[in-house]
C-alpha cells in the first residue's frame, strides 16, 4: 500500500502534463498508432520533456560495444583483517561491559569497552598474585643491585633477578583488581560477544570492531563445473539483491583456478574498497567477468521492465513521444544486460527512469498532431 501511495503524485504530475497539446481537442481523442513490420500496430507514448527532466529520465544511444558476459554466483562480503580488530579481556574474571557499548556503537582507539574483575573468582585474582609476584621480584633486584654494584653479588645472579622482575611485570595488567577492554581501533561495533556479569578468561574476545570505509573481502562460491573458466575472471560485479546496489571488486586474492573444491564449490576471493556502500555480513549476487570481450548490443539493467514474464524497453522517438518494444535478454555482467532481439543499433533508448515512461503509457497521454511512419 506504500509503493502504490507513493506513485500517486508521479501518476498525478504525469497525466495533468500537456505541454501545450490537447488530447482531446476534437473530441475523438488523439491516441494516434503507427504501423510497424508484420503489420503490427504500436501506439505512442506521451511524456513532455519538463515532466522527463523532472522525473530524471535519461536516454542513451545504443551501438554494438565490448561486452564480457559474466558468470551469476552467490557470495558474501567480509571485513578485511586489516580493517577489522578484535577487543580481548586481559586477565580472567567477571566483565561488565561499559555503557553505551552495543553492536552498532561507533568507538574511537583506545576507548573503554568492558572491565574485568577478578575478585571472589575460585583460586583468586590471577591479576593481584601477578602484582605479588612483581613486587616480590622488584625487593630482591633492590636488594641485590647494590651488592652487585660492589662485587658481592655475580652478574649471573643479578641479571637473573632482572629477568624475573620483567617477567613478573609484563605479568600484571596495570590493576590488583582487575583490567580494562579496550578498542584496538576506530570504527563500529559488528559484535558483542559477551554479556555483563559473564566469566571470561584471559585473551577471550570481547567485542569485534570493523571500519565500515575500510578494505572488503568478497568471497563468491563458484560451481566446481566451471573450474575452467577461473583462470581468465577479471574482476567482479557485486549487487546487493534488496537495494541494487553495485560496487565492483577488481583484485583477486586467490589463485582460484588450482584451489581444491569445498563441497563442490570453489572459493573466489576479491579485496575492494567498501565506502559505507555494502556493509560487512551481507549476501550479494556476484557476476565474475571474464577477459574476453566481444561486440554486443546492451542496456543497462535499469532500462528493462518487465511485464507478465516478458521484458520490454522504452525507445524515444522525439523529444515528448516513446514507444514500448518487447526485447528478448541474453548474458548480463550485473551492470548491463545484452539485448539479443527487439532493438537495432542507433536506437535511443531509456536507460534512467523507465517506471516514469511506464507510467505515462498507463495515463494513455498523447501529443496532439504526431505523425510518424516508422
Amino acid at each position: 500500500m506504500k509503493l502504490r501511495n507513493a506513485f500517486l503524485p508521479l501518476s498525478t504530475a504525469i497525466a495533468l502534463c500537456s505541454c501545450g497539446h490537447s488530447a482531446d481537442q476534437d473530441g475523438l481523442g488523439h491516441h494516434h498508432e503507427h504501423g510497424h513490420e508484420g503489420g503490427e500496430m504500436k501506439n505512442e507514448i506521451s511524456l513532455c520533456p519538463e515532466t522527463a527532466d523532472k522525473f530524471g529520465v535519461k536516454t542513451e544511444t545504443i551501438q554494438p560495444g565490448p561486452f564480457s558476459p559474466a558468470l551469476k554466483v552467490s557470495g558474501e562480503i567480509t571485513s578485511s583483517s586489516s580493517s577489522q580488530g578484535t577487543a580481548s579481556a586481559r586477565s580472567t574474571g567477571v566483565i561488565t561491559v561499559a555503557r553505551g557499548i552495543e553492536p552498532g556503537a561507533t568507538v574511537r582507539q583506545g576507548q573503554a569497552i568492558a572491565s574485568v574483575n577478578g575478585k571472589g573468582m575460585a583460586g583468586g585474582d590471577i591479576n593481584a598474585q601477578a602484582k605479588a609476584s612483581m613486587d616480590a621480584a622488584r625487593r630482591e633486584l633492590d636488594r641485590l643491585e647494590p651488592l652487585y654494584k660492589e662485587g658481592i653479588v655475580s652478574a649471573r645472579d643479578y641479571n637473573a633477578a632482572v629477568a624475573a622482575y620483567e617477567q613478573a611485570k609484563a605479568s600484571y595488567s596495570g590493576s590488583s583488581s582487575g583490567s580494562g577492554v579496550t578498542a584496538p581501533i576506530a570504527g563500529v561495533i559488528t559484535d558483542l560477544l559477551v554479556k555483563t556479569g559473564q566469566v571470561v578468561n584471559a585473551g577471550d574476545p570481547v567485542a569485534v570492531i570493523s571500519q565500515g570505509n575500510g578494505q572488503l573481502t568478497l568471497r563468491a562460491d563458484v560451481p566446481a563445473r566451471y573450474r575452467g573458466m577461473l583462470a581468465s575472471i577479471a574482476g567482479a560485479n557485486v549487487v546487493e539483491p534488496q537495494s541494487g546496489t553495485t560496487v565492483t571488486a577488481g583484485r583477486g586474492l586467490s589463485n582460484a583456478a588450482n584451489t581444491p573444491a569445498q563441497g563442490g564449490y570453489i572459493p573466489v576471493t576479491f579485496s575492494f574498497d567498501g565506502h559505507g556502500t555494502i556493509p560487512a555480513g551481507t549476501f550479494v549476487d556476484v557476476y565474475l567477468i571474464e577477459n574476453a570481450k566481444t561486440d554486443a548490443l546492451t542496456v543497462p539493467i535499469a532500462a528493462i521492465t518487465e511485464q507478465n514474464g516478458e521484458f520490454y524497453v522504452y525507445r524515444q522517438i522525439d523529444e515528448d513521444c516513446y514507444e514500448k518494444l518487447l526485447v528478448k535478454l541474453g548474458a548480463s555482467d550485473g551492470q548491463r544486460v545484452e539485448i539479443t532481439s527487439g532493438v537495432e543499433p542507433g536506437m535511443t533508448i531509456v536507460v534512467k527512469g523507465a517506471t516514469v515512461v511506464k507510467l505515462a503509457e498507463s495515463s494513455a497521454a498523447v501529443p496532439e498532431g504526431h505523425s510518424h511512419n516508422h
